[in-house]
């Protein structure tokens, strides 16, 4: 029982005398370093935060100039497909079939009427195309 008071004591002692060197700061010592922490250049500043950081160029700059006149003068700088008109056009079927087939959608009887528009029934023509008659009588 003596070992523990004895122990106990001695934590005490520590103790109190790790809480008398903390108070030997006073006051205006605190202040004096809380007015220079305020007044430190970049403090509490993440970075990048108050622009870029200084730029040391590690390429070399003759080469760099080069590089850039050759650019400037290329004929298809920075043009994007079709910001200079239409690709052209290259057709993979016939053109008179082609037309053939438009001329009959054209001149067809019932080319604006869909399936549901008349009253939700199906309409059958039973009309001839004019285009597919002549055709057919060449």
């Amino acid at each position: 029982m003596k070992t523990s008071r004895l122990a106990l004591a001695a934590a005490l002692a520590v103790l109190s005398l790790a809480s008398a060197h903390a108070q030997q700061r006073t006051r205006e010592a605190v202040e004096a370093e809380a007015i220079a922490a305020a007044h430190a250049k970049d403090q509490n500043v993440t970075r990048g935060s108050r622009g870029a950081d200084p730029f040391t160029s590690t390429a070399d700059s003759e080469a760099m100039y080069k590089q850039a006149v050759e650019t400037a003068h290329a004929p298809n700088q920075n043009v994007t497909r079709g910001s200079r008109g239409a690709d052209p056009f290259t057709s993979s079927r016939d053109p008179a079939q082609v037309y053939q087939e438009a001329m009959a959608t054209a001149a067809a009887p019932d080319q604006n009427v869909t399936s549901g528009s008349r009253v939700n029934s199906k309409v059958i023509s039973t009309m001839q195309n004019p285009v597919l008659q002549s055709a057919q009588g060449k």
